[in-house]
């Protein structure tokens, strides 16, 4: 499967505190929204097993980033929008940055071990 979804907010700002509780922030949910209706979108159906996962990030602009940091999110995402059951299936992942391109993008393949 590939997809070509919006660039993940970092988990930097994924999160917010709301006195006690520990919630996604807007722009975490307005991510997943994204992702979910992109899926939806696709028809996409849940894969089983072991699986690879493979990103290419386009950042939106020149601004330095820890590349490690939109992991959360897009995985996250992917997984509440029925690309995999969960997460723990991930046997292999490996991300790469790109040029940049205007907004952003992320580019995801996963295939089945």
């Amino acid at each position: 499967m590939e997809f070509v979804l919006p660039y993940p907010p970092s988990v930097n700002h994924l999160w917010r505190r709301v006195g006690p509780r520990t919630l996604i922030s807007r722009e975490g949910r307005r991510f997943r929204h994204c992702v979910l209706a992109i899926l939806a979108a696709m028809r996409v159906q849940p894969l089983y097993g072991r699986l690879a996962v493979s990103v290419e990030v386009h950042p939106p602009d020149n601004r330095r980033r820890d590349i490690d940091n939109v992991f959360k999110a897009l995985l996250d995402a992917l997984q509440h929008g029925g690309a995999y059951v969960d997460d723990s299936q991930i046997e292999r992942l490996t991300i790469e940055r790109r040029k940049p391109v205007e907004g952003g993008k992320t580019i995801v393949r996963i295939e089945k071990l």
